[in-house]
């Protein structure tokens, strides 16, 4: 039921929202005439890797620092990448992800890689789930931005501080989900 649901919600929300989908992506074309999505690898249910697209809103190739949490004064964010993220409109590419099945609407959000390889025996449980558009951390830590703003190093703070609290979330969610807190 949860899967229909994610194809039902997932394949209108791309025909409703084709107009606000295409004006973001002239916006970031637009500002520097590169991509306007960014396909960032991250780890699957059961521990693989997938693509998951979002609107390009940093500097091209700004994955190439080797930094992977975003504070709200990072400087490789784009003046048009400000707006979108600001308004969440970055994530609305994700229903691609949801409408083929790598992630779901709700879920544990995915991570790189590099954060998923610090995972403890009990957060490798998070992976027993499809990985969301949204869940309970994602509006817990809608600011999570302006929590890293003015870190010199904003990957240690986020694994420090919003991780733990992301992780409990998330197996709070993958033990106890079902579809009517879904919806």
């Amino acid at each position: 039921m949860k899967r229909i649901f994610d194809i039902v919600c997932a394949a209108g929300g791309l025909l409703l929202l084709a107009p606000v989908l295409k004006l973001a992506m002239l916006a970031v074309w637009l500002e520097d005439r590169g991509s306007p999505f960014f396909l960032g690898k991250r780890i699957a249910k059961g521990g693989g890797e997938f693509r998951m697209v979002k609107f390009r809103t940093m500097i091209r190739d700004a994955w190439k620092t080797g930094v992977n949490s975003t504070s709200a004064s990072d400087r490789r964010i784009t003046r048009v990448g400000q707006l979108l993220r600001k308004a969440k409109l970055d994530e609305l590419p994700q229903l691609w992800n949801v409408l083929i099945g790598d992630m779901s609407l709700v879920g544990p959000r995915p991570q790189v890689a590099r954060d998923a390889d610090l995972y403890t025996a009990e957060e490798r449980h998070m992976l027993r789930a499809r990985p969301g558009v949204t869940d309970l951390a994602s509006i817990v830590f809608a600011d999570e931005g302006e929590i890293l703003a003015g870190s010199s190093d904003p990957d240690l703070l986020y694994n420090q501080i919003i991780r733990p609290w992301k992780s409990r979330m998330a197996l709070l969610y993958v033990d106890r989900h079902n579809f009517l807190d879904d919806v």
